[in-house]
């Protein structure tokens, strides 16, 4: 019961920062969340449909749902969107602990850091240590996702035992990529202007 409410939330969270980012949607706004939880529980050969989207995304992490939160209550202007220190600290986080993860499982390593998530209380005082560090940089954001992450594996809101599952999920990883690398691609815009101004500068 508990995985199908998550596959609901997931559904109205991701449909309604999707469809958030389409400018002409802007009016309806406030009206996309009531319509979203609606259709999430329309049934198709007696299943809701979030539970097909849930098919292909599978279970999201706790952290992944409070980063749609976040972003969609920044849509509709309840919360302040994040400023790019802020988002490329989050990215380097959620990134840092991806990489971490990803290549064993992809078989690219030799040792098993998921197994680490069965008895998890050295990877809680890392956490610990990442938060009080999010505190001190201000990043309300990131504080949120590790906090909320680790109260949910602490409370087992999620049907997995691993405490990676609440943490870290592909979705996630992904947009720390491609978002990472879009940062990229703005830094060096913003050096090649950089650059151009100091050599208008000389001449």
């Amino acid at each position: 019961m508990v995985s199908m409410w998550q596959a609901h939330l997931s559904f109205v969270l991701l449909g309604f920062v999707l469809l958030c980012a389409l400018r002409f949607t802007a009016p309806w706004r406030p009206w996309l969340l009531p319509v979203l939880v609606a259709v999430s529980f329309i049934p198709i050969n007696e299943l809701p449909l979030a539970a097909y989207v849930r098919s292909f995304t599978d279970d999201l992490a706790i952290s992944t749902l409070v980063l749609l939160a976040w972003v969609g209550l920044s849509r509709v202007g309840v919360v302040q969107p994040l400023n790019r220190q802020h988002h490329v600290q989050m990215l380097l986080l959620f990134g840092l602990l991806s990489l971490v993860l990803y290549p064993a499982t992809l078989g690219l390593t030799y040792f098993d850091p998921y197994r680490w998530g069965f008895n998890p209380r050295p990877m809680i005082v890392l956490v610990g240590a990442a938060v009080l560090l999010m505190l001190w940089l201000r990043n309300a954001l990131a504080v949120w996702m590790l906090a909320v992450g680790t109260l949910a594996f602490a409370l087992r809101l999620k049907a997995s035992e691993n405490y990676w599952d609440y943490l870290v999920d592909p979705l996630l990883a992904g947009y720390c990529v491609v978002a990472g690398l879009m940062q990229l691609n703005l830094w060096e815009r913003a050096c090649s202007r950089m650059r151009s101004v100091r050599q208008h500068l000389w001449h």
